[in-house]
């Protein structure tokens, strides 16, 4: 990975639809070539999908929550299949300290939050930060120079 698939990655982040056009004026190479770029790094896992960014509210989800679940490890083989199919959960991460499992979630209401939490706790107990705003919006990796090989 060089500069030029740097730029790409960056670029595609920002906006998936970019026209090939547009990038060969970016980093000026062929639009062929800015192609076989963008397959081959598909293909070595870098790219992994392309999706929209909506936006919850306007569809009704009004709450975001990020859950915290404290749970054996051996517990593990049960929660990954149960979490995985909770459409409402936007993220799952196996964490570090006090809690084993850190779940971003988004709900129409608290009261389905709350049947959610209910269910999470036959898992072990619950600790749950509701999200007033943010601030930042999720916004991809930064693409270092350095590992793209300067």
């Amino acid at each position: 990975m060089d500069k030029i698939d740097a730029t790409l990655l960056e670029t595609l982040q920002e906006d998936a639809r970019v026209p090939i056009k547009t990038l060969t004026k970016k980093v000026f190479l062929s639009a062929p070539a800015i192609s076989a770029r963008i397959e081959k790094l598909e293909k070595q896992g870098v790219i992994k999908n392309y999706q929209a960014v909506l936006d919850p509210i306007k569809l009704g989800y009004h709450i975001k929550a990020y859950i915290n679940l404290q749970m054996t490890p051996n517990q593990k083989t049960e929660f990954y299949p149960f979490i995985r199919q909770c459409r409402n959960v936007l993220e799952c991460d196996c964490v570090t300290g006090d809690y084993s499992m850190l779940i971003k979630v988004a709900y129409p209401s608290t009261a389905e939050l709350d049947t959610f939490i209910g269910q999470l706790q036959h898992f072990g107990a619950t600790s749950t930060q509701i999200v007033f705003s943010t601030p930042v919006e999720s916004r991809g990796v930064q693409v270092s120079t350095e590992l793209a090989g300067s």
